[in-house]
């Protein structure tokens, strides 16, 4: 059956990324004859430049009438106004989607250990996933207020909401190792005591796995003294959105990392987590691995094993073999680290 995918490059280093990973798709969809319906559209700053909106109608219609979304990266100090920003147009469209899951994995890659600002011996067996709650939270809640004398955000969730991520996280450790991992706030905030009044009474309903709880500095702290505790994490928005890029560096390098954002019904949102660096765009130096990976998750999500196996396969001969961009201490250009994985897949 063929899939469509969207495919939003948007700004700075991501249509560079992105054109790496479409070509991999490519590859492998003549490798293992996949069939794939690939249409590309504006969001971002690129698309307030073009079309006035960080997120133009006709790229929201196309998302929601697709099977997956392939997003590269958005923003930049072009865009650093009080109008329409690129980080608008990432929030509208979670919201729209309903992408209330964001999955993001970590594990350690043997041949890049040494890159991690960790003793080696802290990141051996390092993997782990934090699920987070992306459409609700401080990020969403009102109401807001912004003067220059006072400002004011709201954190909000629901009961629902909650218990909504929650299951998603329980659901998700029973595939792995069977251990959950909620963090909060809940000695300082009420929404963190709803939270983990929701995650006990959820906890009933998985007997077989393992429910603890951390608030959010010890878990930062964890993060660093010892990743490998870690199985499932679940946490709210900011939270998330912290604790998810400090974990991150565990791995020795932003460019690394996959992530995924799910929806009860409807597309998945498949991107890598870092953003658009825009101070080295243009310069094919970007590492390409997240935006590679991001595309292999959507693979294996619509059943593709295989092709989702040849790229992971693909990428660490092609790091066996020291072939890195600069980021990683190597030399390749990102034209010449896709090609590599090109030449592995054929």
């Amino acid at each position: 059956m063929k899939k469509k995918i969207i495919c939003l490059p948007g700004d700075g280093i991501g249509p560079e990324i992105m054109d790496s990973a479409l070509q991999i798709l490519q590859a492998i969809a003549n490798k293992h004859q996949y069939e794939f319906e690939v249409e590309t559209y504006d969001f971002g700053g690129i698309a307030i430049d073009r079309k006035g909106s960080s997120l133009p109608e006709e790229t929201l219609k196309a998302c929601l009438n697709s099977d997956a979304v392939l997003l590269a990266a958005v923003g930049g100090p072009k865009w650093s106004g009080d109008g329409d920003r690129p980080e608008k147009g990432l929030l509208a469209i979670r919201k729209a989607l309903n992408l209330y899951a964001n999955v993001r994995g970590l594990e350690v890659f043997p041949q890049l250990a040494t890159f991690s600002p960790l003793k080696e011996e802290n990141v051996k067996n390092v993997d782990f996933i934090v699920v987070r709650e992306l459409i609700g939270g401080i990020y969403f809640g009102e109401p807001k207020k912004f003067t220059h004398e006072e400002a004011m955000d709201t954190l909000m969730y629901t009961r629902e909401e909650i218990e909504r991520i929650i299951t998603f996280a329980f659901e998700t450790a029973r595939k792995r190792r069977k251990k959950v991992t909620s963090i909060d706030k809940e000695n300082v905030l009420s929404s963190s005591k709803l939270w983990r009044e929701v995650a006990l009474e959820t906890a009933k309903k998985y007997p077989d796995v393992e429910l603890e709880h951390l608030l959010v500095d010890a878990a930062a702290m964890e993060l660093i003294r010892c990743p490998s505790r870690f199985d499932v994490i679940v946490t709210e928005n900011m939270f998330g959105d912290i604790l998810s890029d400090e974990a991150s560096m565990i791995a020795g390098s932003l460019g690394l990392l996959p992530s995924a954002s799910y929806s009860t019904a409807g597309p998945t949102l498949y991107e890598p987590i870092h953003g658009s660096a825009p101070d080295i765009a243009g310069q094919n130096i970007a590492n390409p691995i997240g935006m590679i990976r991001s595309m292999a998750m959507m693979l294996n999500d619509f059943d593709l094993k295989a092709g989702y196996v040849d790229v992971e396969k693909a990428l660490h001969f092609v790091l066996d073999q020291g072939i890195r961009t600069k980021d990683l201490g190597g030399t390749a250009s990102t034209t010449e680290f896709t090609q590599a994985m090109i030449a592995v897949l054929k």
